[in-house]
C-alpha cells in the first residue's frame, strides 16, 4: 500500500516537472523552471516527499517544514526581491473553450489562484483570501472592488502560462493586486491585469478602513517604489463606467447562483460575475470577435439565495464603441474596418428589487482568420 501511495505522488510531481501531456508545447531547458526532484517514502503523509528545485541559481529545500505537500509541489516562487511572485500553470482540456483556448473564467480564475499562492508563501494563513493575523483576529476579509482584465493572446489547450503578481496599499481603503500573464515558452507579454481590494467585516459584512496596522503586516511584502501592470496615462483601468441605462438591448433574465459559485467566505465568487456578465452579450458578436478586456465594478455582494438579471447594450458614444448598427436580421454588424473593437455596458441586478450588483465594460475585437 505504501508503495502504491508513492508511486502515485512521483507520477504526479513527474507531470507537474515535465509538462507533457497532449498538445504540450516543448519548454526550453534554459527557462525557470524545477529541477533536480528527489523522492523519499515514509509512512507520514506529510514527509513522503521531498523536493529540491533550482530556479535561477537558487535552491530551495522543501520537507518537515511548515508548508503542506501542495507547497512543495506548487510551480512557484517569490521573485528575487521578495516583492512579487511568479508561477507556471498549464491550461487543462476543461479550462478552455470553442476555440481550444482558455476562457477569460479560466484566466480570472488563474489571476485569484496566484495571488492566494502569493499570500501564502509569505506566511499569511490559508483561513481566507491573502488575509493578515490582525484581520483574522477581527473576522475582517478582503473583497474584490474591481478587477481589469486585458487579454492580448489566448493561451491554447496544452500551453503553460507564467503569471507574476505583487500587491501594493492603495490609500486608506484597500490595496491593489497586479499581474503580468506570458508565454512561458516564448516569454511574450500575453495578457495584464490589475485589482482593487477593500476589506469587509464577516459578521456585519460593512466595509472597513484598512488600520495602520493591518497596512504594516502586508506593506512590508510590498515593492519598494510603486510598480503598475498599467503605467501608461490614461489606460483602460482607468475608464469610469456608466450606469447602463434601460431599456436594454440584450438580457439574460433569472440567473441563479449555484453551490460552486459560493466561495469560502460564503459569498458569489468574484469570477461568477464574469460569467453573468457575458450570458447577455448578443451570441452574433461571440461568433465573429474575442474579448479583448473586461472590467467590473464590484457594488453589492451576492448570497446564494439571490436572483440575478444581466443586461447588455453597445456603449453610446465612445469611439469604437458606436461601430457597430443592428443588420436587417437584428445582429450587430461592423461599419467600420475588421480590425475596430467594440465596446459594450453591461449591468447585474437583484431581480426582485432591481440593486445594482456588478456594472461593467466590455471590449471586444475581431477574431484572427484562421489559418
Amino acid at each position: 500500500m505504501l508503495n502504491s501511495s508513492c508511486n502515485v505522488v512521483t507520477d504526479n510531481i513527474q507531470s507537474l516537472t515535465q509538462c507533457s501531456f497532449w498538445a504540450s508545447p516543448k519548454i526550453p531547458p534554459n527557462l525557470n523552471r524545477p529541477r533536480n526532484v528527489s523522492f523519499s517514502c515514509s509512512k507520514r503523509p506529510d514527509l513522503s516527499v521531498s523536493v529540491s528545485t533550482t530556479t535561477n541559481n537558487r535552491v530551495t529545500q522543501s520537507g518537515s517544514d511548515s508548508f503542506g505537500l501542495a507547497d512543495r509541489l506548487r510551480l512557484g516562487s517569490l521573485t528575487e526581491d521578495g516583492f512579487s511572485y511568479k508561477e507556471n500553470f498549464i491550461v487543462r482540456s476543461y479550462e478552455v473553450g470553442i476555440n481550444k483556448t482558455a476562457t477569460v473564467e479560466t484566466i480570472a480564475n488563474l489571476l485569484q489562484e496566484v495571488g492566494c499562492n502569493h499570500a501564502q508563501s509569505v506566511g499569511f494563513s490559508t483561513d481566507g483570501f491573502a488575509t493578515t493575523p490582525t484581520m483574522r483576529e477581527l473576522h475582517l476579509i478582503w473583497v474584490t472592488a474591481r478587477m481589469h482584465i486585458e487579454i492580448y493572446r489566448y493561451p491554447a489547450w496544452g500551453g503553460v502560462v507564467e503569471i507574476e503578481t505583487w500587491c501594493q496599499p492603495e490609500g486608506k481603503i484597500g490595496t491593489r493586486r497586479d499581474f503580468i500573464l506570458k508565454d512561458y515558452a516564448t516569454g511574450e507579454v500575453i495578457g495584464r491585469a490589475t485589482s482593487k481590494w477593500v476589506m469587509m467585516n464577516m459578521d456585519t459584512r460593512k466595509l472597513e478602513r484598512v488600520t495602520p496596522q493591518i497596512s504594516e503586516e502586508y506593506t512590508i511584502h510590498c515593492p519598494k517604489q510603486l510598480r503598475l501592470a498599467f503605467p501608461e496615462e490614461n489606460n483602460k483601468s482607468l475608464m469610469k463606467i456608466s450606469k447602463l441605462q434601460d431599456p436594454a438591448e440584450y438580457s439574460k433574465q433569472g440567473l441563479v447562483p449555484r453551490r460552486g459559485d459560493l466561495d469560502m467566505n460564503h459569498h458569489v465568487n468574484n469570477v461568477t460575475y464574469i460569467g453573468w456578465t457575458l450570458e447577455s452579450t448578443p451570441q452574433e458578436l461571440v461568433d465573429t470577435h474575442e474579448l479583448l478586456s473586461i472590467t467590473l465594478d464590484y457594488r453589492r455582494e451576492c448570497q446564494s439565495d439571490d436572483v440575478v438579471d444581466s443586461l447588455t447594450s453597445l456603449e453610446p458614444n465612445n469611439g469604437a464603441g458606436s461601430i457597430l448598427q443592428n443588420g436587417t436580421n437584428g445582429a450587430p454588424t461592423s461599419t467600420r474596418e475588421d480590425n475596430d473593437t467594440v465596446q459594450f455596458l453591461h449591468l447585474l441586478r437583484l431581480s426582485a428589487d432591481g440593486l445594482e450588483i456588478n456594472r461593467g465594460r466590455t471590449e471586444w475585437r475581431r477574431k484572427p482568420l484562421r489559418q
